[in-house]
């Protein structure tokens, strides 16, 4: 029961990820690229979110069981 936070934000963040690279190649995402020279926010705050809850949920899942 102790891992079940911990893979929850794995899989969501891994999910996230992918939502995140599929708007970064989306029509809306390549007008921003080529106007601004970066892709839409939304996409950038779904790859940053994503990457830092895979981390925190894969830290969670490594981490040993805390004593006392």
């Amino acid at each position: 029961m102790n891992k079940v936070i911990p893979l929850a934000l794995l899989v969501g963040g891994i999910i996230l990820v992918v939502y995140g690279l599929n708007a970064s190649d989306s029509l809306s995402s390549s007008f921003s690229r080529f106007f601004t020279g970066s892709p839409t926010e939304k996409s950038i705050w779904m790859l940053i979110g994503g990457t830092i809850a895979a981390v925190v949920g894969l830290a969670g899942l490594v981490r040993g069981p805390r004593v006392g």
